[in-house]
Order: structure tokens, then sequence, then C-alpha cells
């Protein structure tokens, strides 16, 4: 995939340029009009009991502009109001531009942060705490990789109202990777003939079709208490032993594959470089996020510093060698135009990655940190609370001047590691939670302005969207990797959902019961989750019948039935949409 790191470059030129568009954009119009504040203040509450349900009952966009001002329902508990934006600020061509292209910055924002910093912070806190290769494979390489699904449910969840979007995300987004994307690698490599191993394909299967029996019982019975949640959520954890035992197993017999150095669950690698990974010049992008299970095949320090030296000598903007002053002069220009959506991050998470390494980043990262959290938390109250701006203040500051005094300028700290990768952890979830918040904030919005039910949004664009890079990546190691790329790639496909199912839906369903404890958490009521399940659940059992008929064989049989099942099921959901049935 070569072509990644060049395409990246200019996808991350577009974003950036397209964020700067759209701030002129929205400043441009709010001076124009200054009684129109689209910036929601802190303490906002979206989750009025009114709603905006009578939106559409108003025809003229100036009647739908005083709706939306004068509801608090109206605002869907991001930090902008959308439904003002568009009615107020903005023409209808302008408007669907607009928050279509930040629908656009808002994904790339979410897959980047939890690909750079997120996954990043795993990775150094798996070495710190020493954990084996299958024990981090199946708990912190699945929660990096499910990063993105796992904080959009937990958004979603936080109010009743965008509770469906959260349920329909996962299921649509499991759907979408179990039959779509295993549907596209068997058909792409139906002519090499390849095979999966069986019993691991047997056994993925049967525990996710477990899984999602266990939550058929949840929505039928349509409530949850506190250990119910956590038995839920708890399922993932026997899977994750039952996976670690297996491989051991395997290993000891010599049938598994560490010999090779595969990670135990994969990492979308391909997708990362695709959306900026690589761009940053993350060397260990280039082997599994967690190491490799055999100790033999991992790189030497020669190897890495011959592979960073070569990629150094290569790297230029946009392959422009920056001889003549022309040519520098639009080096500089892009380096600055690709400031907006990295600089506000680099400045608030901490890493110490010896190729990201920067003092100056460093101590400003750890003094702003504590700064942005406790705006974050008073942008959740219901009150504004000077006191809590004082607390991060002054922890920023001590944390920086402990930084300052503790850390040298050329090399990264190699004691007191602990802090320094939890804290990055901490705000990799921080900024991961604001892009997923206000992912969820304008997908509702959407919704409301297009008239379409929040569960298929849930269902289709965001599913969609968050799983791109299991599309991406699960093809390209399935087409480039041979018939180990293939099993990795199937493992992933099922590993991946099973992760997202049991612990994108069983925390959030976990805190919500345990707001409401001892009571139950009523789950609200949506007849459509059946039909998903339904289909979800036909779409495994007829590769779990399918693929052992054809001796374990990735051929178009397989696909083609898989691609058939999710248009069938996308096209009634889509016709229901639009009320033609």
């Amino acid at each position: 995939m070569a072509e990644f790191p060049a395409v990246s470059k200019l996808l991350n030129l577009f974003l950036n340029i397209s964020f700067l568009f759209l701030i002129f954009l929205c400043f441009t119009h709010h001076f124009k009009s200054s009684d129109s504040s689209f910036l929601l203040s802190p303490g906002r509450n979206g989750d009025s009991d009114t709603g905006c349900g009578q939106l559409h009952e108003y025809s003229d966009r100036e009647s739908k502009c005083l709706y939306v001002k004068s509801h608090e329902g109206c605002q869907t508990g991001g930090y902008i109001n959308y439904l003002q934006l568009f009615y107020c600020n903005f023409d209808p061509v302008l408007g669907y531009s607009a928050l279509i292209l930040w629908l656009v910055v808002l994904f790339y924002l979410l897959g980047n942060t939890a690909a750079n910093y997120f996954c990043s912070s795993l990775e150094g806190l798996s070495r710190i705490l020493k954990l084996s290769p299958n024990v981090a494979g199946v708990t912190l390489l699945s929660l990096g990789n499910g990063a993105p699904d796992l904080f959009s449910s937990i958004v979603s969840f936080t109010s009743d109202e965008t509770s469906e979007v959260g349920l329909n995300s996962i299921l649509g987004g499991a759907f979408f990777v179990s039959s779509v994307v295993v549907g596209i690698i068997s058909v792409s490599v139906c002519h090499s003939r390849v095979s999966v191993e069986r019993s691991s394909f047997i056994q993925d299967i049967v525990f996710f079709l477990v899984a999602l029996t266990c939550l058929l019982v949840i929505i039928v019975m349509g409530k949850i208490n506190l250990w119910g949640a956590i038995s839920f959520f708890a399922l993932y954890f026997i899977y994750a032993l039952f996976v670690s035992t297996s491989h051991l197993c395997c290993r000891k017999e010599g049938l598994g594959g560490s010999a090779s150095g595969s990670p135990i669950l994969p990492v979308s690698k391909n997708f990362k470089n695709f959306i900026g990974y690589q761009t940053e010049e993350r060397l260990e992008a280039e082997e599994p996020l967690l190491g490799f299970a055999g100790d033999d095949d991992k790189p030497t320090l020669q190897e890495k510093e011959g592979v960073l030296s070569e990629r150094k000598r290569r790297r230029r903007c946009l392959d422009l060698q920056p001889s003549t002053s022309s040519n520098l002069f639009v080096c500089r220009l892009l380096f600055f135009l690709e400031l907006p959506l990295y600089l506000p991050r680099r400045l608030t998470i901490p890493v110490i990655t010896a190729e990201k390494w920067s003092k100056p980043f460093a101590v400003i990262s750890v003094t702003i940190a504590p700064v942005l959290l406790a705006v974050v938390w008073n942008s959740h109250s219901s009150e504004l609370s000077w006191l809590v701006y004082l607390i991060g203040g002054l922890a920023g500051a001590i944390s920086g001047v402990i930084a300052f005094f503790t850390t040298e300028r050329s090399n990264p700290p190699t004691t007191w590691l602990f802090p320094w990768l939890a804290g990055g952890f901490l705000m990799s979830i921080a900024w991961t939670y604001i892009a997923a918040e206000e992912l969820i904030s304008l997908l509702v919005s959407l919704g409301s302005i297009l008239g379409i039910s929040y569960s298929i949004l849930g269902l289709t664009v965001l599913a969609w969207g968050n799983s791109i890079g299991d599309l991406v990546s699960n093809v390209s190691m399935a087409i480039n990797g041979g018939e180990e790329g293939a099993q990795v790639a199937i493992s992933g496909c099922y590993a991946g959902p099973i992760f997202n199912t049991l612990v994108g839906l069983g925390l959030p369903l976990a805190f919500k019961a345990w707001s409401e404890y001892p009571t139950y958490y009523l789950i609200p009521k949506d007849t459509s989750e059946y039909e998903t399940l339904g289909f979800l659940m036909g779409g495994l059992l007829w590769a779990l019948v399918i693929l052992p008929k054809r001796n374990m064989k990735l051929d178009r049989c397989l696909g083609g039935g898989l691609l058939a099942i999710y248009l069938c099921f996308l096209s009634l959901r889509i016709a229901r949409a639009l009320v033609l049935v």
C-alpha cells in the first residue's frame, strides 16, 4: 500500500483547509447576524423533555429559526447548535455542504486520535505493565481498534433520546463488517483458493451468536439492572480468556500462528497510515501494535534505525525537493495548513515516543491538559464552577514545572513513564470523547433536519464511518497477505464486532444501570432492532453453514450471499424510512 503516505498527506491537507474554511464561514455569518449565537454555553442541556419534534410543522426558514432558538430541546448536546446554524445562518445549499464537510472532519478526528494517540498510549502501557502478547492482544489491542465505536456508543447513551443511535450504530457496524467486509474479502480472494482455519472460524462465529442471543434477550425484556449489564460486559473477558487459552495450547503444539509473528488480534495498520498515522513518523505502525508474538521475528534496533533514516531521507513535502525558494515556500505553507487539526491535540496530549519527542510540546501539553479537562467537566455540569478551573489551572502549573525540570531536550524520559503514559491515555480519551460527542450531536441534528429516524443514521452513517477502517485494512490484508493475511483479516472481521457488541454496548448499559441502581434501566423501544439482529444472525449462520461445506475456502458463493443479505436488509430499512412500505 505504497500510495497511502501521499494519499494521507493530501487527505490531511484537504481536511485542515476544510476546517479553516468552516471556521471562517461560521464566524463571518455569526458577525453578520450578531443575535444568532450558534455556540452553546457551558452547562448546556440538550436533554429537554420538549424535544424538537414540531420543527417541521413550520414551513418557512424564519419560523424554524425562531423555533430552534426558543426551544431548549433543539440543542442536541454538542458544543455547537447545528440546527440554529443551519436555519438561522446558512442558506440550504451552504448549510448542507458545511454540515457534511464537518461530518467528514469529525470522522477523521475520531479515527486519527484513536490511531495516533490512543493506540500509542495503549502500546506504552502494555510494555510498562509487561503484558504478554496474547493478553494484550485481546484486551488493549481490541480497545485501541474499537475506540471510535466504544466512545460513540458511550456518548449516545448519555441521553435517552440518542441511545438508539448508539445501539443501532454498534449493530450496524457489526453487520457491515461481518457481511460486507467478509463478503468483499471472499469475492476478492476467490481466485487464490484461500482457506481459513476451521476451529478458529467456528469459535468466533459461535461466540458472536451467543453474544447476540444475550443482547436479544435484553432487548426483549426491555430493561436491565446493574448486575445484568456487568454480566453482559464480562462475556468479552470470557471470550478473551478462551482465545488466549486456545492460542497458548496451539502454540505449545506448534500449530499456532505465533511463529510467524502475527498479532493475536489484528490492528488496522493500513487504515492508520491512510488517516495520518504514518505521516507523523510512527515507525511502530510497521509492526503489530502490541509487539510480535514471536520474539525472533521482531526487527533489530539497527533495522529500525535504518528504516527510520530512510523514511526521513525520503520524506518530502508532497515529493517536492525543497531546494529552491519557491518549493521551500510551498512546503512551509503546506506545513502551516496542516496545523489546525494537529496542533490542538499535540498541545494537550503528552507524547513520549522517541520519534515524536519534543520537550516544549511535552511541557505545554501537561500544563494545558488539566485545563482542557476542567473545560470539558464544566461543559457537562448544570452550573459553571470556577473551582474546577482553579484546580485544573493549579494542576497544570505544577505538572508543567515538574516536567520542565525533570526532562531533557534531546531525549524522552526513561523513568516515571507510567504518569506520562497514563496522562496521554486520559487525554486521548478526552479528545476521542469530544469528537464522538460532537459527531452524535451532528447526526441527531441531521436527523431533525432531514426528518430521518436517529436509528437509521446510527445504522448507516455512523456505522459506516466507524467501520471504514476495517474495510480498508482487512480487505488489503487479505489481498496482499496470502493465506495468513486472509486468516488474520477474517478473524478481525469477527473479533472486532464481538468487542464492540459486548464492550461497546455492555459498558454504556452498565453506566446507565448504575445511575438507576437499585432499580432497572429501561431500554428505549425500537422494533427495528429485532430486524437488525435477525438479519445479522442470518448472515452469521449463512457463513457458518456455507464455509465448512466449501472446505473452508473463501469464494463467491459465501461473499455473494453475505452481500445479498446486507443489501436486502438495507433496502428494507431505507424503504421503511421513506414510508414506501
